[in-house]
C-alpha cells in the first residue's frame, strides 16, 4: 500500500496514503474520545481518503508534484466519495453520519436532497460507482480494519445534526493536522505550546490577591470580593448551567474567570471559551486577560482581528481553538455551530469538555433563539460543556419561552444562580436614576434634544438608527464625536479610544451614537440620554453612566434621561421590545425599572411578543427528518446568519491605513493576507445606495472589490456619506 501517495512535499519527500490515513485516524479518534466516539473518529480517519487509491488520483498527484514530466492536468479528481460509499455499504444507516463527514471533508457538509442554487447532495454522491475504481485488495483490508460502531447517546429532538458536525470537526482537524505534520512540520511543532489551566490559575490567584491588597476599603469593594468568592465556590459545583447576574461595576469579567478556572480544574476541562456580542468590546476583555495570563495563552478569534499583532502560534490556534483561553464573538461561535464549511467547523470539537461563558447574554438575537438554545442544550447534555451566562440584565433562557405558535422549550434545566441576592446587589451598586418620559404619546424634537445636550461638558446620547444619529449629530457643535456602523471598524475603535482618553483626562466630550456603544464598552459619562427602546437597551445605556461610581462619592447619582424620538421606533424586534416596556409602564409597576425583578418581567413579556424564534427555519432543515438522517446542512448554513447582510454591499474606505491598502490591492490583487487587513476598513451599505455611489463614480472596483474613489465619500467623523447626506439605515444585529 506504500506505493500510493497522499502528499508530496516541496523537497519531493512523499507521504504514503496509508501513513496519512493512520495518522488522521489516530488524531480523529483522540478528538472524538472527548464525547465517547473514539471508534467513530478512528473509522472516519481510515476511510476519508480511500479515493486516493484510484489510478486517476495517483496520476493526478504525480503530475501536480512534477513527478511525471511533460504531462498536463485534466481536472481535479473526486477522492472523497469512495470512503462515503464504503461507510454506507459496511454500516448501513449507521454509516450515513460517516458519509456526510467523509464526502464533505474538503467541500463542506452536503445537503441530503438536491436544492436549487446549492451544488451537490449526499444522496447522489452515494449512488456513484466510485468503489469500482478501488483495488479489491485495498477494499478487503479496509473491511478488516473498521471497528464496530454504536450510538453514544440516546438522542432527543434537534441533537443529531450537531453530533454529526462534531464528528466532522474531528475529521477535518485531524486531516489538516496530519497533513501539516508532514508538509509543514515547523508549523505543527508550534501548536499546543500553551501553559496549563492550573498554571494560569496560579497567575490569576496572584493577580486577584494583589488587587485585593491595593483596593481601598469600601462597601463596593467588599461586595466585589463577595461576588468573587461566590464565583470561586460555585466553580467547585457539578457541571451544567450557571447564571451570574451582577450589576455594572460588580466585576463580572474577573469573577466569571474565577468560576471558570475553578470549574475547569475541578472537572478536568480543556479550555475556557468566552463569547461576546460585539467585536468593539472584545479587545478590552482580551487585554485584561493577556495582562494576567500572558499574550500567547489568550486567543482572540473574530473578524476584526489584526493579524500583525499576533504571533504565529496564536494565528495557528485561531484555526482550531487549541488553546486554554479563547475569546470570540457570538457570530463566530453560533454561526460555526450551524456552518457546513470545513474551515468553520474545524474548531468545534474543541468546544467539547470546555467552560463556555456567554457575556452579555441578553444580546442573543431573539429570531435565532430556538436553534441557539438547542445547540447550547446539546453542548451541555452530550458534550460535557458547562455554560455560564453573565450580564447585568439576565434574560430567562430555561423552561418554556414565548407564547402561542412560537412557544418552545429553552435550555432544559434551570440555571444555578451564583449570586442569590441580585436585588440586594442592585441596590448596593445603584449608580443612576432613570427619568422616563412623562407622556408616552409625546415626542421631543431633535432640535430640543440638541439644545439640552449642549448644556453638558460630558454627555452621551444613544439613538436607535443611523439616520437619527446623523440628524442629531448635524445639530451638535463641531467637536462632538459620533459612532455608527457607517464608520469602518478601525474608525470606530479609534473614536472609542478618543472618548476614553477625554473622559479619563476630564475633558469636555459629547458623543452621539447608535446602540453599538452599549454592550460592554468601558466608558463612564455622568449624563446619558437614550431614545426610547426596550428596557434591556436602556439598562445597557445606563451601564455607560457613572460606571465607576465617581458621583456616588459626592452623594450623587448618574442621570439617564429617556426620550421619545420624533422619528418613532423602527419596526421589528426594537418596536416589540419597546412595546413590552410601554406595557410595564402603563401597568404602573412600582419596581425600580432597572432592578432584576423588573427586568425579568420585561423579558418574559418581550418573549411573549416574538412571533418566530427560528428565522432560519432550522427545524425544517435539520430536525424534521433527523430520524432518517436526512439533513440539509448546506441550506441551513446559508440561512443561519446572525448578521443579515443580504442585499448589502461592502466598500473599502480610505480611512487611515485603508488608503495604502487600497493602493496595494490595485498592484497585488486580492491576496488573502490583504483581504484580512481590508476588513478593518470596510463598511456595508444597502444595495440601492451602493448602486447610487457606483453611478456617480464615487466607488470603483479593483479585482472585484469595491473601494472608495471620491475623496468626499468618507467623512473623518461621520463615515460614509452621499452628497453630504448620510445613507439610509441598515439594521445590523
Amino acid at each position: 500500500m506504500e506505493d500510493y501517495i497522499a502528499h508530496v512535499r516541496s523537497d519531493n519527500q512523499v507521504q504514503s496514503n496509508e501513513e496519512h490515513l493512520l495518522g488522521t485516524s489516530e488524531l480523529a479518534a483522540q478528538f472524538a474520545s472527548e464525547f465517547q466516539c473514539e471508534n467513530w473518529g478512528a473509522t472516519l480517519g481510515m476511510l476519508h481518503d480511500l479515493g486516493k487509491y484510484t489510478s486517476d488520483f495517483q496520476e493526478y498527484i504525480r503530475i501536480s508534484a512534477g513527478l511525471i514530466e511533460n504531462a498536463e492536468l485534466t481536472g481535479k479528481v473526486d477522492h472523497s466519495s469512495a470512503g462515503a460509499i464504503l461507510a454506507k455499504k459496511v454500516f448501513g444507516l449507521m454509516g450515513i453520519p460517516l458519509a456526510y463527514c467523509i464526502a464533505g471533508h474538503h467541500a463542506g457538509l452536503l445537503n441530503w436532497d438536491n436544492e436549487p442554487g446549492i451544488s451537490g447532495n449526499l444522496q447522489s454522491r452515494l449512488d456513484k460507482n466510485s468503489l469500482d475504481e478501488i483495488p479489491p485488495k485495498i477494499l478487503q483490508e479496509f473491511n478488516n480494519k473498521v471497528k464496530p460502531l454504536s450510538l453514544p447517546f440516546r438522542f432527543s429532538e434537534g441533537n443529531i445534526h450537531l453530533w454529526i458536525r462534531m464528528l466532522f470537526s474531528c475529521l477535518v482537524d485531524a486531516d489538516y493536522l496530519d497533513t501539516e505534520r508532514f508538509m509543514q512540520p515547523a508549523n505543527f511543532e508550534l501548536r499546543s505550546r500553551f501553559d496549563s489551566l492550573a498554571e494560569l490559575k496560579l497567575r490569576f490567584d496572584s493577580h486577584m490577591s494583589n488587587m485585593g491588597r491595593l483596593a481601598k476599603s469600601s462597601i463596593i469593594n467588599s461586595k466585589r470580593s463577595e461576588i468573587l468568592m461566590k464565583c470561586s465556590e460555585a466553580g467547585l459545583l457539578n457541571k451544567g448551567f450557571f447564571n451570574l447576574t451582577v450589576p455594572t461595576g460588580g466585576g463580572k469579567t474577573l469573577s466569571s474567570m474565577a468560576f471558570a478556572l475553578e470549574h475547569a480544574i475541578k472537572h478536568k476541562k480543556e479550555r475556557i471559551i468566552i463569547a461576546i456580542p460585539y467585536t468593539s468590546i472584545i479587545t478590552q476583555t482580551a487585554q485584561i486577560f493577556r495582562n494576567i495570563f500572558g499574550d500567547n495563552n489568550v486567543i482572540e478569534h473574530h473578524s476584526n482581528l489584526n493579524e500583525e499583532t499576533i504571533t504565529a502560534q496564536q494565528k495557528l490556534a485561531t484555526e482550531n481553538w487549541d488553546a486554554p483561553i479563547i475569546i470570540t464573538t457570538n457570530v463566530q461561535l453560533f454561526e460555526s455551530l450551524y456552518s457546513n464549511k470545513s474551515s468553520h467547523c474545524r474548531k468545534l470539537h474543541h468546544i467539547a469538555n470546555s467552560v463556555l461563558i456567554l457575556d452579555e447574554a441578553q444580546m442573543l438575537p431573539f429570531e435565532f433563539l430556538k436553534p441557539i438554545l438547542s445547540s447550547l442544550n446539546t453542548l451541555i447534555e452530550y458534550f460535557n460543556v458547562t455554560l455560564l451566562c453573565t450580564t447585568a440584565t439576565q434574560p430567562v433562557l430555561s423552561g418554556t419561552i414565548g407564547s402561542r405558535e412560537a412557544k418552545f422549550v429553552g435550555i432544559n434545566k434551570d440555571p444555578y444562580n451564583i449570586v442569590d441576592n441580585a436585588e440586594e446587589l442592585y441596590t448596593d451598586f445603584k449608580r443612576v436614576t432613570v427619568e422616563m418620559p412623562k407622556d408616552i404619546n409625546t415626542s421631543i424634537s431633535f432640535d430640543d434634544i440638541s439644545q439640552e445636550l449642549k448644556q453638558y461638558d460630558q454627555v452621551l446620547c444613544v439613538v436607535n438608527t443611523r439616520k437619527e444619529s446623523q440628524l442629531l449629530y448635524s445639530m451638535m457643535p463641531e467637536e462632538t464625536l459620533h459612532l455608527s456602523r457607517m464608520m469602518c471598524s478601525a474608525h470606530i475603535l479609534d473614536t472609542i479610544n478618543t472618548i476614553k482618553d477625554k473622559l479619563a483626562n476630564i475633558q469636555p466630550v459629547k458623543v452621539i451614537s447608535t446602540q453599538l456603544i452599549e454592550a460592554g464598552v468601558d466608558i463612564d459619562f455622568p449624563v446619558v440620554y437614550r431614545a426610547f427602546a426596550g428596557l434591556d437597551s436602556i439598562a445597557q445605556a445606563a451601564g455607560r453612566c457613572n460606571r465607576e461610581g465617581r458621583l456616588n462619592k459626592e452623594n450623587l447619582l448618574g442621570r439617564v434621561k429617556v426620550f421619545h424620538s420624533e422619528k418613532g421606533i423602527p419596526p421589528g424586534y426594537m418596536r416589540k421590545s419597546a412595546d413590552s416596556l410601554t406595557e410595564l409602564l402603563l401597568a404602573g409597576t412600582e419596581d425600580d425599572l432597572l432592578s432584576p425583578m423588573c427586568l425579568r418581567k420585561y423579558f418574559e413579556n418581550t418573549f411573549s411578543r416574538v412571533n418566530n424564534f427560528d428565522k432560519a427555519d432550522i427545524k425544517e432543515k435539520l430536525w424534521k427528518d433527523e430520524q432518517s438522517l436526512k439533513f440539509q446542512f448546506a441550506t441551513a448554513a446559508r440561512d443561519f446568519k446572525l448578521i443579515d447582510d443580504a442585499g448589502n454591499k461592502s466598500i473599502v474606505v480610505r480611512y487611515g491605513e485603508g488608503a495604502n491598502l487600497i493602493e496595494l490591492l490595485k498592484i497585488k490583487g486580492p491576496e488573502s493576507w490583504l483581504l484580512r487587513k481590508l476588513q478593518h476598513y470596510t463598511v456595508s451599505v444597502r444595495e440601492t445606495d451602493f448602486k447610487e455611489l457606483a453611478s456617480y463614480g464615487q466607488i470603483v472596483s479593483y479585482h472585484g472589490i469595491w473601494v472608495q474613489d471620491s475623496p468626499n465619500l468618507y467623512n473623518s467623523k461621520a463615515g460614509i456619506v452621499i452628497g453630504n447626506q448620510w445613507l439610509n439605515e441598515i439594521f445590523i444585529l
